[in-house]
């Protein structure tokens, strides 16, 4: 007997649910080491963007300092601006690359304000459409995604570099 619901898969967030195969270390100071075509979109100086590997929508990048700081007030001034500058970009390329209507943009500062990843600091910035909060993550608890991140990386990418 079924019971009329359609069921959308999403196995890979099971391995971010229960814990799995966390690279050794800080996921924020291995990352900029990874070869062209990892999640990496664009590399600065003092900060990267990288794709969430866990994404609350297509496009959702991470701005990332390359030192390993907790707190945004320990981020020198060069850092921030750097960090600032990048924060643009990405909002600037994004909305080129799919046309977001809005963003979410914002630091959890320690793991009691949310931090998955408390000891590197790092910035999140959320392309939002309208309509995109619909009944999926309320009733369903799933976010539906689009687009797969290595094709979402490569648009960023190339996005980035025209800009």
């Amino acid at each position: 007997m079924t019971d009329g619901l359609e069921r959308l898969w999403a196995p890979h967030r099971m391995t971010y649910i229960a814990g799995k195969d966390q690279p050794p270390g800080c996921p924020f100071c291995v990352a900029p080491g990874m070869a062209d075509g990892s999640l990496v979109v664009a590399r600065g100086k003092l900060v990267y963007a990288v794709l969430n590997l866990y994404p609350y929508n297509p496009g959702h990048l991470l701005v990332c300092p390359y030192r390993h700081v907790a707190d945004y007030t320990e981020i020198d001034a060069d850092e921030t601006a750097e960090m600032a500058v990048f924060t643009q970009t990405a909002m600037r390329v994004i909305r080129q690359v799919s046309g977001a209507h809005g963003f979410n943009v914002g630091m959890n500062q320690g793991a009691v304000a949310g931090a998955g990843i408390a000891a590197h600091l790092h910035q999140h910035v959320v392309p939002r459409w309208g309509g995109d909060g619909n009944f999926m993550p309320v009733i369903g608890s799933t976010k539906v995604l689009p687009q797969l991140l290595t094709d979402t990386r490569d648009l960023l990418a190339s996005a980035w570099l025209e800009s």
